[in-house]
């Protein structure tokens, strides 16, 4: 079974089973969308049962239980948009990702997928690409994992990136989560711990900004799912823990074909930047003002900067970058519970624009 443009080829050994045993053969398909819950929106999930051969078609779902319609006209429909094999279930099985529309076949008003797909349309000349820096904490009994019952672990320091069951809890899950997203031909591409215990981060891209978006929505999902076989829950707060402990961000790599080609455009890029930092900081996920404080690694929510190797600033031109001229930047305002179709839009239009502007495509 191969994945592709959205779509699953069916068939093979076990039509072949079907035709010599006289049995109709099935597989499961997991339909994921995004729902209407404020201010940061939740992912949901069901199964359909679908016949050997079958394409996942259309479905449907109550939207008044999931913030999206109200009880007199709560018929939604789930439109397929990017399958998987499912890693989880196994076999022929596959997980679903799905827009949400009206009956009518329109994009509901949290389908953000969709004016996302009309900017990267518009703006796919300049081939952007995307890598995200996914940050989570794992939490159980009400307190992240590895802080001790009633009280605080030793201030952070040693957690990052290290070895040893004093400094790295939830290992376990993270490993069979990185194993389930490469069975599932997700473009993750590393993981590692953070500064605070029980905060881990994985890496998707490099990406197109609808490929990317897809992959960590989906990647999201696997990663509540196989938690959740812990007894652990993962969240996307982006301050889980208050006082002297990192946040957790999605920081957010971008670049274009002219940008992996020259360093004037990167400067256009961040100067783009600058003149839209707050249209972007608004739209970065809920919470920012916590995060984003000017300490723990952060710049201020309402003061924009960028620099090279400055992980104080908005915006990072990492060290090789200026030194090659050529590459990306790294945008560290987005938080962790960032909706990806959300960022990869704003940074798409704002800095594509002022390239076009400047006519450096």
């Amino acid at each position: 079974m191969k994945s592709h443009n959205g779509t699953v080829g069916r068939g093979g050994r076990n039509a072949q089973a079907a035709s010599l045993e006289g049995i109709d053969v099935t597989y499961k398909a997991e339909y994921i969308w995004i729902d209407g819950t404020e201010p940061t929106a939740k992912l949901r999930s069901k199964t359909k049962v679908l016949a050997d051969g079958a394409e996942p078609p259309l479905w449907g779902f109550d939207g008044s239980s999931t913030n999206q319609a109200s009880g007199h006209a709560s018929d939604l429909v789930l439109k397929p948009v990017f399958t998987c094999p499912d890693p989880i279930r196994g076999g022929d099985n596959v997980l679903v990702l799905c827009e949400v529309l009206h009956t009518d076949m329109t994009p509901h008003a949290t389908n953000t997928r969709s004016p996302l797909a009309e900017v990267a349309e518009r703006f796919a000349d300049q081939d952007s690409w995307f890598g995200i820096e996914q940050e989570y904490t794992f939490f159980k009994e009400g307190r992240p994992l590895g802080f001790p019952l009633g009280g605080f672990p030793a201030p952070q320091g040693g957690y990052y990136c290290g070895v040893g069951a004093d400094e790295v809890f939830g290992r376990d899950i993270v490993e069979l989560h990185l194993d389930r997203c490469l069975a599932a031909g997700l473009k993750i591409s590393g993981i590692n711990a953070e500064v605070m215990p029980g905060q881990w981060e994985f890496q998707v891209g490099p990406a197109g900004p609808l490929e990317v978006s897809d992959h960590m929505w989906v990647a999201r999902w696997l990663l509540y799912r196989t938690a959740e076989e812990f007894d652990v829950a993962a969240t996307l707060d982006p301050k889980p823990v208050k006082g002297d402990w990192n946040g957790a961000g999605a920081h957010t790599n971008f670049s274009t074909k002219a940008m992996r080609e020259g360093y004037d455009p990167i400067i256009t890029a961040c100067e783009a930047l600058g003149e839209n930092a707050m249209e972007h900081v608004k739209n970065y996920g809920h919470g920012v003002e916590d995060r984003l404080t000017g300490h723990h690694e952060t710049g201020r929510w309402d003061e924009f900067s960028y620099g090279v190797s400055d992980r104080g600033a908005s915006v990072r031109i990492p060290w090789q970058v200026e030194v090659d001229k050529k590459g990306y930047i790294e945008d560290r305002r987005p938080n962790a519970n960032v909706d990806p179709y959300v960022v990869t839009r704003l940074m798409v239009g704002t800095c594509c624009a002022a390239l076009e502007k400047a006519g450096q495509v």
